[in-house]
C-alpha cells in the first residue's frame, strides 16, 4: 500500500474487537469503506461490532480468538485469506492489564499479561509478515503505549509488555528494511478511558481509575486508522506526549518521583475492591463499550496544578539533600587542631 493510498477496499484484520479501541476503529475503517475482519474472544461482542460496522458502510466478518494460542491465531489469518482473498492491515490491538506490583499476585497473572499484549503480537506477526511478503506490501500496527517508553507503577507487566512491543516492532522494520511497501509502525497512545480500568485483574484493593489528562478513545482510533492511511514508524497520541517523554529523557528522577506520587493520589478510588484476575483468563461478563466508567478522579486543569506543586517540592527536597552531602553535620571541638 502507498503511503498516501485511500482505505476504501482494504481488507483490514484488527484483534481485541470487541470493545475500546478496537471496537471503534473497526467501525471507523468500516466507514472508509475496507472489508474488516475482527477478533476476540468474545463471539456476542464481536457480531456486535460487525453490525455496527455493516452500518457504517463497510463489510465485516467475524471470527472467535484467542490470540495467545497460535492455532488461533493462525486460523485468523486462513479466515481472513479464505473470505478476503488478501490481508492489506493487520492491527495487534488486543491487550490485558493487571494492576498489582510485581511482587504481588500471582506469577501465572503477570505471565498471562505478557502472553497476550506481548506473544499474542509476535504470533500476529508470525502469521501475516509471510503474507505481507507474498503480497509485496501491508501495514502491520502494533498499538503500543507511552508505558512502553517510561515506566508505571502498580502495572509493571503491563509496562513490560508495553516496552517489548516496541523491541518487536523495531526487528520487524530491520528484517523488512529492503520491502519498500510493508510498513511497520507503533502507536503509542496515553491514558483512555475503556473498559480497560474496569475489566483488568486487580490486586491493589481498591478501583482503578484512568490519570488527567486522559483522552477518549474516539481520538485514538482516529490516529489508528490514519497510521493505516499514512504508514509511518511511530505515532504518539496526543502528539504533545513526545515532549513529556524528552522531559523524562533530561529529567529521569523527577519525572519518576511525579509519576510515583500521581499514581499514589489519583490512580485508584476510596471504593473497595475485591481481588480478581479480572478478564485475563475469560473475557468479561457484561456488555461490551467502547467507552468506560472510570474517569479520572481529578479534573486537568486540577491535576496540572498540582503537579507543579509536586515538581517545586521535589526540587526542593533534591537541594536539600544535595546541602546535606556537601555541609558537615559536626564541627570539631575547639583547640582540637591544636591539640594534635
Amino acid at each position: 500500500m502507498k503511503p498516501r493510498d485511500s482505505l476504501g477496499g482494504r481488507t483490514v484484520v484488527v484483534t481485541g474487537a470487541s470493545s475500546g479501541l478496537g471496537r471503534e476503529a473497526a467501525v471507523r475503517f468500516a466507514r472508509e469503506g475496507c472489508s474488516v475482519i475482527l477478533a476476540a474472544r468474545r463471539g456476542d461482542a464481536l457480531e456486535e461490532t460487525a453490525r455496527r460496522c455493516i452500518e457504517a458502510g463497510g463489510r465485516a466478518r467475524f471470527i472467535v480468538t484467542d490470540v495467545t494460542r497460535e492455532p488461533d491465531v493462525r486460523r485468523l489469518t486462513e479466515f481472513a485469506l479464505l473470505r478476503e482473498g488478501r490481508i492489506d492491515v493487520w492491527v495487534n490491538n488486543a491487550g490485558v492489564t493487571l494492576f498489582a506490583p510485581l511482587e504481588e499476585s500471582s506469577f501465572e497473572e503477570h505471565r498471562r499479561v505478557i502472553e497476550t499484549n506481548l506473544f499474542g503480537a509476535m504470533l500476529g506477526a508470525r502469521c501475516v509478515v509471510p503474507v505481507f511478503r507474498r503480497q509485496r506490501r501491508g501495514v502491520l500496527i502494533n498499538v503500543s503505549s507511552v508505558l512502553g517508553k517510561v515506566g508505571q507503577p502498580f502495572v509493571p507487566s503491563y509496562v513490560i509488555s508495553k516496552f517489548a512491543l516496541r523491541g518487536l516492532s523495531e526487528a520487524l522494520r530491520t528484517e523488512l528494511a529492503s520491502e519498500r511497501d510493508i510498513h511497520v509502525c507503533t502507536l503509542y497512545p496515553y491514558t483512555f478511558v475503556t473498559q480497560h480500568f474496569e475489566s483488568g485483574a486487580n490486586r491493589v484493593g481498591r478501583a482503578a481509575h484512568a490519570m488527567p489528562p486522559a483522552q477518549p478513545p474516539e481520538r485514538v482510533a482516529r490516529a489508528l486508522v490514519d497510521l493505516a492511511r499514512r504508514p509511518r514508524r511511530e505515532r504518539h497520541v496526543p502528539r504533545y506526549v513526545a515532549g513529556g517523554l524528552a522531559l523524562h529523557a533530561l529529567f529521569p528522577e523527577v519525572v519518576e518521583q511525579l509519576i510515583q506520587r500521581s499514581l499514589e493520589r489519583f490512580h485508584f478510588g476510596d471504593t473497595k475492591e475485591a481481588g480478581s484476575s479480572g478478564n485475563l483468563f475469560a473475557p468479561s461478563g457484561g456488555p461490551a463499550r467502547v467507552r468506560g466508567d472510570r474517569k479520572p478522579l481529578v479534573t486537568t486543569p486540577a491535576f496540572a496544578a498540582w503537579a507543579l506543586g509536586q515538581l517545586a517540592d521535589i526540587e526542593v527536597q533534591s537541594l536539600r539533600r544535595a546541602l546535606r552531602r556537601h555541609v558537615p553535620t559536626t564541627k570539631a571541638p575547639v583547640g582540637a587542631e591544636r591539640s594534635r
